[in-house]
């Protein structure tokens, strides 16, 4: 009984869920085809989710209730499923557990609506209807072969442009990538006397024909300002090859997290950076490495806020894969073609080594929490600093006590233009009022003040307000650019308050 306490503390999810009663013989089934069609699971009956709370059996039904589970798995569900059904005991409250193994025969589906539309999978706690991408990899791993390794009979080998893998290969070994190297990767077959590429070496390629086949083996990546996305200050599409992807979204992460010094042994100083880069960088592999191609209009997604780093790939966590217990050394590859490649290229070091590189730099950063979930059809990884708020509580009661000084300072320093304009207002007031919307050209500036032409008056008026610092350049370099416009200054937007406090 010590493992079923265990069992409830956790929360329903891919192989685990509860039911207070029998729930209807549809419903049932649609969760027993979706272990199978998975990494199996267990369902328990006479367990009450939310709340969670063993409500129990009673014991004169466990005969029949076993009976009626078993039932409608052999009626419903195709192919064949051969469950393990117990009765526990706990605290003297009887509870069934139905205890499903990943199929070896998928797609299993529900036997009255046929593969098309009674294939279901698990996505996160819920059944879904399968899709038609997703029956085809369950039949491929049934056959026990991987999307990358299928045939591309668009065009031949000699026609496919892989000038920048070559580049690569020779690079990271050294050795230069022949057709007898190509044909031991895997990487084309012989079928009907024609030499054709596989799925991986379109990926791998820079031809046409992948962008044309897989638009979306990108990386989309994006800083954004704040804690949720919204506003960019950064954003790039890594749409190379896949494989120079890694390093490049490995890049982009570092132009946007800091290193900075935590201490010193003796005389040297000991930096480094605010997030596990190596657990990051592992992270990117996998990403890249296992998500899956075969899911048409998917991404690979990498988001940089204030807080966190997440990073989101295409395709449901492999079966065999416990990302919760990262020291096991575990393998599992959905990319079997492609997986070869990537360890002759260095990007991958050594099989199962990657998880236990993770959990050995995040034991280095008590201050970041690694965390996952599945997020629909996709598998996302988040590294998230738990300092943050109070850093940022800390930075708010400063940036307010500055802010008071600088108010201070400003309204003793512009106290005349003050005066000036709280008696009536002038084109010094007017002009910041319409920076303040939006950055304007000067000719911009006089037509939204109504000149036929840009006055001598405007231009002394802008004049003044960039050597009081209340407006500044948009391209402070360049004085004479065509693109020159003024924005306000943190100390013009100031001043705009203490004219609109001292107004009232």
């Amino acid at each position: 009984m010590a493992r079923l306490k265990e069992i409830l503390q956790q929360p329903e999810g891919r192989r685990l869920e509860f039911k207070a009663k029998l729930p209807t013989s549809a419903e049932l089934a649609k969760t027993i085809v979706s272990f199978a069609n998975d990494a199996g699971g267990e369902f328990y009956l006479g367990i009450q989710d939310n709340p969670r709370e063993i409500i129990g059996l009673e014991e004169d039904e466990l005969i029949e209730l076993e009976e009626k589970i078993s039932n409608i798995i052999h009626d419903q569900c195709s192919p064949v499923i051969l469950p393990e059904i117990v009765f526990l005991n706990h605290d003297e409250k009887h509870v069934i557990r139905t205890k499903v193994y990943k199929g070896s025969a998928p797609p299993y589906y529900l036997r009255n609506r046929g593969i098309e539309s009674g294939t279901f999978i698990r996505v996160g706690s819920s059944n879904r209807q399968a899709s038609r991408e997703i029956i085809q990899e369950l039949e491929r791993q049934k056959q026990n072969i991987s999307f990358d390794s299928e045939l591309v009979f668009q065009k031949t080998l000699d026609e496919i442009n892989i000038d920048s893998f070559k580049a690569l290969f020779i690079e990271k070994t050294g050795e230069k990538l022949s057709k007898q190297v190509l044909q031991k990767l895997e990487l084309f077959k012989t079928e009907q006397g024609q030499e054709l590429p596989t799925n991986a070496l379109i990926l791998l390629s820079d031809d046409d024909l992948g962008k044309q086949m897989f638009p979306y083996a990108k990386i989309e990546c994006a800083r954004f300002k704040g804690t949720v996305p919204g506003n960019f200050i950064d954003q790039k599409t890594i749409d190379s090859n896949i494989g120079l992807q890694a390093e490049q979204a490995y890049q982009f992460i570092l132009r946007h997290i800091s290193q900075g010094t935590t201490d010193y042994q003796g005389v040297f100083r000991n930096d480094r950076w605010e997030y596990p880069i190596v657990a990051i960088r592992e992270v990117i592999r996998n990403a890249v490495i296992h998500r899956d191609y075969s899911l048409s209009g998917k991404d690979i997604k990498i988001a940089i806020f204030d807080d966190k780093v997440e990073i989101t790939s295409p395709g449901k966590l492999m079966p065999t894969v416990d990302f919760s217990d990262m020291d096991s050394g575990q393998s599992d590859i959905r990319n079997k073609i492609l997986a070869p490649v990537f360890k002759r290229l260095g990007i991958i070091e050594q099989w199962g080594n990657g998880l236990r590189l993770i959990a050995s730099e995040m034991q280095s950063y008590p201050e970041i929490e690694l965390s996952w979930k599945e997020p629909g059809i996709a598998f996302r990884v988040v590294f998230t600093n738990k300092n943050y708020l109070q850093q940022h509580e800390l930075q708010h009661e400063l940036q307010h006590e500055l802010q008071h000084e600088l108010q201070h300072e400003l309204q003793h320093e512009l106290q005349h233009e003050l005066q000036h304009e709280l008696q009536k207002e002038t084109l010094y007031s007017k002009v910041l009022r319409l920076v303040s919307d939006r950055t304007l050209s000067t000719k911009e500036l006089s037509v939204a003040l109504g000149q036929k032409s840009i006055s001598g008056q405007l231009k002394k008026i802008v004049s003044k307000l960039r050597k009081d610092n209340l407006v500044e350049w948009t391209v402070p370099d360049t004085e004479q650019s065509s693109n020159q416009k003024y924005r306000i200054t943190e100390k013009g937007n100031l001043f705009l308050k203490l004219l609109k406090k001292d107004g009232e």
